[in-house]
């Protein structure tokens, strides 16, 4: 079978922003605010620092960096760096800004905390000495260049993740059925191809497997039905077209619903409110 792209359409359809705000050493104690729709990428690439979050954050309360590392931080979460040495430690940090919010597939289906060492993913020294460079020295567009460094890396973390199902500890959901083989043909089929007639028999063949069995493993590994994961990605893309201006008859129609009233009563059934309501909501 040909290789599959299982990033593209995800992040060609919801954008993540890389925005460059620190680069250098730090000392003391510094906070990094839980804002709505952010996250937080930074990359410790010589130094150590105690990472500290608040008792009811779910992940470690204090952790202790002593190698180089990615410290990323795919959905609001406040946290403070202490100690950070105030020379010697190449230190670069950017805030995340996901499209949708809490909403973006991505943000949704990733841990609160992932932390990777810098020598596990290949290639990455290659794009850090580019995004440590541009940081360095003032010239033309050099924070735009860093920022788009930044996504790069992001690239390359989030491939990871994919490539090292075992490692990486994911949690059921889509970046785990994306790490499966065989889902992740489906899945990337239906996010290609969301208005497609996509019945229970067409995902299993997609899969290469039998009926029952493509059902028993798609709900262990995405925690989802097939059918329930269908609807929640095509309201995930009804929201961002929504938020853009299109009309809910458009949206029904490329989405491959026989009306807008289908649409609407999903709309309603998921969210809990309707449409027209939700987006006024949002503005």
């Amino acid at each position: 079978m040909p290789p599959i792209d299982r990033l593209f359409s995800l992040l060609e359809r919801f954008h993540v922003r890389a925005h460059l705000f620190h680069a250098g050493p730090l000392c003391g104690t510094t906070k990094f605010a839980a804002r709505q729709g952010r996250g937080f990428l930074h990359v410790l690439r010589r130094g150590e620092m105690v990472v500290t979050h608040s008792a009811r954050a779910g992940v470690p309360r204090k952790l202790a960096v002593q190698a180089p590392c990615l410290l990323f931080y795919p959905r609001p979460l406040a946290h403070n760096f202490h100690n950070a040495p105030a020379e010697g430690s190449d230190f670069v940090c950017a805030t995340l800004d996901f499209d949708g919010g809490e909403a973006h597939p991505l943000a949704r289906a990733l841990p609160p905390l992932v932390v990777l060492p810098l020598d596990a993913v290949e290639g990455l020294e290659q794009s850090l000495a580019l995004l440590f460079a541009e940081t360095t020295r003032v010239l033309c567009g050099h924070r735009l260049l860093a920022d788009r460094l930044f996504e790069v890396v992001l690239i390359q973390l989030l491939r990871w993740l994919l490539d090292h199902p075992q490692e990486s500890e994911l949690p059921p959901g889509l970046l785990a059925g994306l790490g499966d083989a065989q889902l992740a043909r489906v899945l990337v089929a239906m996010h290609e191809r969301p208005g497609d007639p996509w019945t229970l028999d067409r995902m299993a063949r997609e899969a290469g497997l039998s009926r029952s069995a493509f059902a028993q493993r798609f709900k262990a590994v995405v925690n989802a039905t097939p059918a329930d994961y269908l609807a929640s990605w095509r309201l995930t893309i009804a929201q961002a077209e929504l938020r853009k201006g299109a009309s809910l008859k458009t949206i029904a129609d490329t989405l491959g619903y026989a009306n807008t009233s289908a649409l609407s009563r999903l709309f309603t059934q998921k969210v809990g409110m309707p449409a027209r309501e939700w987006l006024a909501s949002r503005q």
